[in-house]
């Protein structure tokens, strides 16, 4: 008999399933995550499965992690702050790529240098010029992202570039070429910074999830899920966390698969910062070829093919007034939700609900609060950011008494966006305690801030609500709607069938939402899903029923829907993927274009021969120190021939050696 622990770390809460022999679930639990020490909360949902399957810790075989931690970090534009080395790019091929977006001010270097298509030298390495910069500027950053023209042919600049910064500032580097073995230096370099951003965070949470379950009695070797769906051993996702990007969708996905048996259906799941929609086709997650994309930033990094919404049970509502009506908007933003501080303290979060209610205008800072996330490191902040901090203190704070300007509110969105501060604010989750559909934590404070939020006062003059109640449904309709748009903008993005407009677009067409509401006039239109959608998330059973009768398709929200990401950590498979190109430079020769350096043989068979030899061993003895057994490779060749006056022509190849097997159980 086997025991696998499965983990999921989200926005909202830390889930833990165990499962017997990879047939059934056996316990299954939950607890808040703990964005300040993630570990308190892994230990606390692992602690409350044990119990409630009553085994010794010592029993379990594997365990496994998944978490959306990278994922949201990148979309609520945390991480720390990392400087860009770039050789033989020009500064306009990069802002094409909006470049300056990613680094968001963190500092960029440009050197001469990198190679050309054939993986030839294009010009020296600036090496000296690094150096010189290093000295002055590398204590600014915690780690560094490098990335070479044509590294994916020749990364000798890359490794150079590696070897100079880890001697200089002993810091981590993220090297281009180590990410992907495709062209397209841009994507690259956004890559490797995305990763290097990335570092500390998963670091950290590795560190701290091994420790705590270490300290439960759990020695089994830990797995994380990969943005695919396929499990990397601990050490491989330290190496690489911008892998673990969509790491928890993805585990939800397998997770859906295992549970309901659906081989062809949308995958839905909504956490707390974002709802993450997949297409399922023959029982698998089809992948991005594309490379995946989370927030405004597409990565060359292999991924379910996903649509990531920031839209969750709590995402933060806003007002927008347009015309007489106005209307509600929910996210991208995530907060904490007002039931949740009220729970935390309720005195502070009452008596200023009740204070602001009594005021005779709202504020914008009405029905808002924060608090500071203790233990994470402070370094290079401002006067103004420490005075904020020193203002917010400990506990819970109403925001109206802790904000004194605007000059003071670009101070608080970099403490935020650092993850030093948290803002709470009137969420979804709120509006579920309102009309009884949740209980966890403080419906007085919830019926409060709605009661406050209604006030907002349109173009025509009225109120948005008449109480507190109507507010709450306001805020769930918003809600089906805006996750039925996600689904039709990922059905219309996985349509075989080109209708001349992008998906976002199609999904909000007018004619598709008055077919949604079964328009009968002298036209009728009829709109939805063709296909299943499986709900999962803790508030699925909640919210999705409604969605699926506005799409009119059939809603699978299976048992185990809320805690599918911790399930899918550990019913997937290890995979390990490599890949690697033949070119064909000049003079009939074909080279192959490996970590060591381009290769030159005679024949393009001999070259492709030497390439599948080196991929197939790489990624063998990386699956195997991933953890698998059993392991099987298969070889995918894609070949580019060319007729030239009735003679074939080799002009390149690329391979992708796939080596997976199960993960190894600890005896």
């Amino acid at each position: 008999m086997t025991i696998s622990l499965g983990v999921d770390t989200g926005g909202t809460y830390t889930d833990a399933v165990l499962i017997r022999d990879e047939k059934e679930v056996i316990a299954s639990a939950k607890s808040l995550t703990t964005r300040h020490d993630l570990a308190e909360g892994i230990g606390l949902a692992v602690e409350a499965v044990l119990k409630q399957a009553a085994i010794d810790p010592a029993e379990i075989n594997l365990a496994s992690l998944s978490t959306t931690l990278a994922t949201n970090a990148l979309i609520e534009g945390q991480g720390e702050r990392v400087a860009l080395i770039l050789a033989g790019f020009r500064e306009k091929e990069l802002e094409r790529h909006d470049l300056s977006g990613a680094m968001a001010g963190d500092p960029v270097l440009y050197l001469a240098g990198g190679h050309n298509y054939a993986g030839g030298q294009a010009e020296p390495l600036e090496a000296d010029t690094l150096r010189n910069w290093l000295a002055e500027h590398g204590d600014q950053v915690s780690g560094f992202a490098v990335a070479a023209q044509f590294a994916t042919r020749n990364p000798a600049h890359e490794q150079e570039m590696t070897a100079i910064i880890r001697e200089v500032t002993g810091k981590p580097v993220s090297a281009s070429h180590h990410l992907s073995a495709k062209l397209n230096g841009p994507k690259r370099a956004i890559t490797a910074v995305l990763n290097a951003r990335l570092i500390d965070i998963i670091n950290r949470l590795i560190a701290r999830a091994q420790t705590r379950l270490n300290e439960l009695g759990i020695s089994a070797p830990l797995m994380v899920v990969r943005g695919d769906g396929a499990l990397i051993s601990a050490e491989m996702a330290l190496e690489r966390p911008i892998e673990t990007i969509l790491s928890g969708p993805a585990a939800s996905i397998v997770g859906a698969s295992w549970m309901t048996g659906q081989k062809d259906a949308l995958v839905s799941d909504i956490g707390g910062t974002t709802t993450d929609v997949a297409l399922l086709r023959n029982g698998r997650p089809t992948i991005d070829p594309e490379g995946a994309r989370v927030g405004p930033f597409r990565t060359m990094v292999e991924a379910v093919a996903m649509r990531t919404t920031g839209l969750g049970g709590d995402s933060e509502v806003h007002y927008r007034p347009s015309g007489l009506q106005g209307g509600l908007e929910l996210g991208p933003s995530r907060v904490l939700p007002v039931s949740l501080m009220g729970a935390e303290a309720p005195e502070i979060v009452h008596e200023a609900l009740a204070r602001q209610m009594r005021q005779p205008s709202l504020d914008e800072h009405h029905g808002r609060f924060v608090r500071l996330v203790p233990g994470l490191p402070r370094n290079g902040l401002e006067a103004r950011e420490i005075t904020l901090m020193e203002r917010i203190g400990d506990g819970v704070k109403p925001l109206d008494e802790v904000l004194k300007n605007r000059i003071e509110q670009t101070a608080l969105r970099r403490l935020v966006g650092r993850g030093l501060v948290q803002v709470a604010g009137v969420t979804p989750s709120d509006a579920s305690h309102v009309l009884g559909l949740n209980d966890a934590w403080d419906r007085e404070a919830a019926e409060m801030v709605l009661d406050l939020f209604r006030r907002h006062v349109s173009g025509s003059g009225s109120k948005l609500a008449d109480n507190a109640q109507d507010m709450a449904q306001m805020i769930i309709d918003q809600l089906t709607h805006q996750t039925g748009i996600a689904l039709l903008e990922a059905g219309f993005a996985e349509e075989g069938e080109d209708f001349g407009l992008p998906a976002s677009d199609l999904a909000r067409h007018v004619l598709m939402q008055r077919g949604l509401q079964n328009h009968a006039g002298l036209i009728r239109i009829d709109s939805g899903l063709n296909l299943p959608v499986v709900g999962l998330g803790a508030s699925a059973a909640t919210y999705y029923p409604k969605v699926g009768e506005l799409l009119g398709c059939p809603m699978d929200v299976p048992q185990y829907a809320g805690v599918a990401n911790a399930i899918g950590a550990v019913v997937g498979r290890i995979t390990i993927r490599r890949s690697g190109t033949v070119t064909s430079p000049s003079g009939g020769a074909c080279r192959v274009h490996l970590e060591t350096g381009p290769e030159d043989f005679p024949d393009h068979e001999q070259a492709i021969a030497r390439l599948e030899e080196v991929l197939r061993k790489d990624a063998g003895d990386a699956a195997e120190t991933a953890g698998a057994e059993g392991i099987r490779i298969t070889v995918k060749r894609d070949l580019k021939i060319a007729n030239i006056e009735g003679n074939d022509v080799f002009i390149e190849a690329e391979l992708t050696v796939e080596a997976s097997g199960r993960p190894r159980i600890a005896v």
